[in-house]
Formats: structure tokens, C-alpha cells, sequence
């Protein structure tokens, strides 16, 4: 029954493009619609995720759903640098990192069986490219606090930061894939669907789940005064929670029907894929616009993302998820939010 309402709401993505191109709802409503409409789009980004996974194991089906899940962020930040708001787009990205790593590994955690196996030296691997990016970044850090934020030395700064984060990514991933097509690719199960059909269902809901971001990027400003938060807190909470909507959803979903070393694969290996690869994308893709993006992050951002790796690392030692470990995360994800609410402006 539940994927039945799964499949049928479906229909809400196209429908809310249609209202937002067609009609005049609210932007509050609008946000309510958009947000809706990245629940279903997050379970089949989840349920072809794991059909794929079927034919390249848990390491490279991870990266598969991490890799379609974070196009939302990308878009969104290009739409952000675009308009200028380039503390949305450190917060947001800060945000995903810190969000997947707490909230979706923590969740996955709860809705999983106790003491299901992780596999331990791929997530190690994965939370320490998050802790290698912080160390890279850290010299433009310094400098957002040394002058203005923004500056054009410090975007200069930000693109070698830029390029050896990438090349980090490349390198070990490329190590990691190998290593996963060696020991993990097996035979699919007789259900399972292809894999050509697993990657067009991919592709098409991650086309979807762009549009509704897009929407729902446009309509956040009306929401935030809804609720009288801050900027910096939409940032780095709401626009990265619902950017993560697909890894969220994903995750959770497969986590729940027992794959729990899939589940950690995405939430962990997202949040490389945003410290190493989107951020410096985004940074690399600025200068093509008129506004260029300096990675010069808030000291509250740094110290939250470098307290989410710690945890994480602390919660995998033993390569066992554990529902009281998750419970710790989401609490500890919690506390931040709360943090990031009283922060105020920069």
C-alpha cells in the first residue's frame, strides 16, 4: 500500500511545475508543494539506487545515489551565485556535509536492525577525504576573517584550494571503486530491475527533483520570513536538508529494508562528494559568472562539519550500526540547528 502512495504521488512534481508556471498559490505554499514533491522523488532516487546497486555492489551504487542526489546543490548554489548570495552558498554546502553525516547516517541508523555490518575501511575512507577538505580550506578560512569575506584575493586563494580538492576526490575514488568492483559485484537478484532501467529511472527523477529545488530555492525567502529565521539558518539547515532530500529519503528507505551497508555508503560518501567535488565545482564554475564565490566559510560552519566527522568516525570503529548511535547523531544534528538558530548574521 505505502508504495502504491509512493507511486501515484509521483504525480506531485509535475503538478507542482505546472502550478508554479500556471498560477499564483503563494511562495509559502508554493515551498509546501516543492517540499512534498521531493518525498517521492527521494524514494525512487532510493529504489533505483539499490536495483543498481544489485549489478555494481553497495561501494559504487553508493556513489551512484550520492552523485544523482547532490545535483539539487549544485543547481541551487548556481542560483544563489547567480543572485550574489554567497552566504546561502557556504551555508548550504557547509550545511549538506554536516547533515548527511548527522542527520541521514543517524536516522538510518535508528530505522535499521541493531548491529547491522558497515563496511568500515570504505566509510573511514570516506569521512577522511570530510576531515582532509576542512584541512585543505582552512587557509581561506582564515583569511574570511582577516578582511572581507568575499574579496578578490580571497576568491584567487580559493582556486588552487579548489583544484587539490578535486584531484584528492578523483584519486581516491578511483582507488575505492576499484577496490569495491573486486570484492563486491556479485549476481543480481532475479527481481531486481536492469541496470540500463535503474539509471534511466535515476536520471529522470533526479531531473525532477532539480526543477522542484529550483522552486523551492525561489519560494524560501517567503517561508524563512514565515517562521522569523535567519539567513544564515535557512542556509545551512533548510536548504541543506531539503538540497539532501534524495540522499534523506534514499538512504532512509533502503536502510529500513535491511541494506544497511548501502545506506551508510550514501549518507557518508555524499558528504565527500560535497566537501571534495561539489564545493570545489561550485567555486570553479563561479568564474564564469559575474559574481565569483570565495571559500571563506563561517568559524561555526568549520567547527560544526569538523564535529560531525569526529562523530562519525567515532560511530563506525567498530563497523557495526548501532540505533543508540544514531539517535546520538540526530540529537547532535539537533544541537546544531539550535546553534545555527541563536548565530545570528556573520
Amino acid at each position: 500500500m505505502v508504495r502504491r502512495i509512493l507511486w501515484a504521488s509521483l504525480a506531485l512534481a509535475p503538478a507542482t511545475i505546472l502550478v508554479d508556471r500556471l498560477a499564483d498559490p503563494g511562495k509559502t505554499l508554493l515551498f509546501v508543494l516543492a517540499a512534498a514533491s521531493l518525498i517521492p522523488l527521494a524514494w525512487l532516487i532510493g529504489e533505483s539506487t539499490e536495483h543498481a546497486a544489485e549489478h555494481t555492489g553497495p561501494g559504487v551504487g553508493g556513489l551512484l545515489n550520492a552523485s544523482f542526489g547532490n545535483a539539487p546543490e549544485l543547481i541551487i548554489a548556481l542560483i544563489a551565485i547567480d543572485d550574489g548570495l554567497f552566504g546561502v552558498v557556504r551555508g548550504s554546502l557547509a550545511g549538506s556535509v554536516i547533515s548527511n553525516l548527522l542527520l541521514v547516517f543517524g536516522i538510518s541508523q535508528i530505522v535499521a536492525e541493531d548491529g547491522c555490518d558497515l563496511n568500515r575501511r570504505s566509510l573511514f575512507t570516506q569521512i577522511g577525504l570530510c576531515g582532509a577538505a576542512i584541512l585543505v580550506i582552512l587557509p581561506v578560512f582564515v583569511m574570511g576573517y582577516t578582511g572581507p569575506p568575499d574579496r578578490h584575493s580571497a576568491v584567487l586563494a580559493s582556486i588552487p584550494v579548489s583544484v587539490v580538492l578535486l584531484v584528492l576526490y578523483f584519486v581516491v575514488t578511483r582507488r575505492n571503486l576499484r577496490r569495491h568492483r573486486e570484492a563486491e559485484r556479485g549476481d543480481a537478484h532475479e527481481s531486481a530491475w536492469s541496470l540500463p532501467t535503474a539509471l534511466v529511472s535515476l536520471a529522470i527523477a533526479t531531473a525532477f527533483t532539480a526543477l522542484i529545488s529550483e522552486i523551492l530555492v525561489h519560494s524560501l525567502e517567503s517561508f524563512a520570513h514565515a517562521i522569523g529565521a535567519t539567513e544564515f539558518f535557512i542556509a545551512a539547515i533548510v536548504v541543506a536538508v531539503v538540497g539532501n532530500s534524495a540522499e534523506h529519503g534514499g538512504a532512509v528507505v533502503i536502510a529500513r529494508t535491511g541494506n544497511m551497508k548501502l545506506a551508510s555508503e550514501i549518507a557518508i560518501s555524499s558528504s565527500a562528494q560535497v566537501a571534495l567535488l561539489v564545493v570545489p565545482g561550485v567555486m570553479l564554475l563561479s568564474l564564469a559568472f559575474s559574481h565569483q564565490l570565495a571559500l571563506t566559510f563561517r568559524w561555526e560552519e568549520l567547527a560544526a562539519m569538523t564535529g560531525a566527522v569526529l562523530m562519525t568516525a567515532v560511530m563506525v570503529r567498530d563497523a557495526h550500526s548501532r540505533r543508540w548511535e544514531g539517535v546520538t547523531l540526530v540529537t547532535t544534528f539537533v544541537a546544531v540547528a539550535v546553534w545555527f538558530w541563536f548565530a545570528g548574521p556573520r
